[in-house]
């Protein structure tokens, strides 16, 4: 599954969240995070294209880097189109998304009309790596219709549904590339993860761990 750096911390979801509070308190803004976020998800892949690409978005600040790659996509040329779930965005994730309408990207409502099917890569921008539990409508039919309509799937953090510490769930998608954003998190090598994570990288955006 994976080709990590041994040099790589694995941390649990709280250290990883401290983490974040940790940069962002000691002058790192939030945005910028994301920003860096979404061009190490662009960067970690090469196969973008010429290929028609649907990000697919949540609500919190998964979704915000899912709207962050769409602009920086946008930028390069590239076909790609985002999938909103909600209506409603973190601070963070509003902003973005508001670039996204800015710079013209098509935004798709969550509803009959959007086929997964007619897309070449799918991005996993649902559920970030504080979830925990069983995903809920609409999240549980996107993740199945993810996982069923045969294209390469890229999840950007964690695998939707997925557990960060533990790598169990009882809906996960499964993805042929996870890209991990600051560290690597335990759940990657326990529980289902091996079964659900095609290849695994980590991308650094310069978050720090408190000493």
């Amino acid at each position: 599954m994976s080709d990590k750096d041994s040099r790589i911390k694995i941390v649990s979801v709280a250290e990883m969240r401290e983490a974040d509070q940790f940069t962002i308190a000691h002058g790192t803004p939030s945005l910028v995070l994301m920003q860096r976020a979404a061009q190490g998800v662009f960067d970690a892949y090469d196969g973008w294209q010429e290929k028609k690409t649907l990000i697919i978005c949540g609500s919190g600040n998964n979704a915000g880097d899912g709207y962050a790659l769409a602009a920086i996509m946008k930028e390069q040329g590239l076909d790609a189109d985002v999938c909103c779930l909600y209506d409603r965005f973190s601070p963070d994730g509003q902003y973005y998304y508001d670039r996204c309408v800015e710079k013209g990207v098509k935004i798709l409502p969550f509803d009959e009309e959007v086929s997964f099917a007619s897309y070449d890569i799918l991005v996993d921008c649902m559920l970030g790596t504080g979830f925990s539990g069983v995903p809920r409508e609409p999240i549980a039919s996107a993740i199945q219709m993810i996982n069923e309509a045969g294209a390469f799937v890229i999840s950007v953090d964690i695998n939707s549904g997925m557990n960060g510490d533990t790598g169990e769930g009882e809906l996960m998608v499964k993805s042929d590339l996870t890209v991990s954003v600051g560290f690597l998190k335990t759940g990657f090598f326990k529980g289902r993860a091996e079964e659900m994570i095609g290849k695994l990288v980590n991308v650094d955006i310069g978050i720090t761990l408190p000493d």
